[in-house]
């Protein structure tokens, strides 16, 4: 019973993850600086409600496949959220 339980909300903590990133809002935005060796993106952005953050150009954290496809210049539209307490691109995607 306990090992059924556990094995039931180990599938399910996924599947947790991808709604919270899924509701997190696209705010538009243009990246400024990309530090892949860090593995952090400067952008310049518009309001991000969820992080009660009004529009400013900030440092983010950013996974390497995000990191791989950003381009210092490039109009974005992302989402971010706090993981771990550091501020996170969670997704992104070109506007150009």
């Amino acid at each position: 019973m306990l090992r059924t339980l556990l094995l039931t909300l180990a599938l399910s903590l996924p599947a947790l993850g991808v709604h919270a990133q899924s509701t997190a809002p696209k705010v538009d935005g243009e990246i400024r600086k990309v530090d892949a060796t860090a593995g952090k993106l400067t952008i310049r952005h518009g309001d991000v409600p969820n992080l009660q953050m009004s529009g400013m150009t900030m440092v983010f954290k950013a996974a390497p496949e995000i990191i791989g496809r950003a381009h210092e210049g490039e109009k974005i539209r992302f989402t971010a959220d706090r993981i771990d307490g550091a501020l996170t691109v969670t997704s992104l995607e070109s506007r150009n």
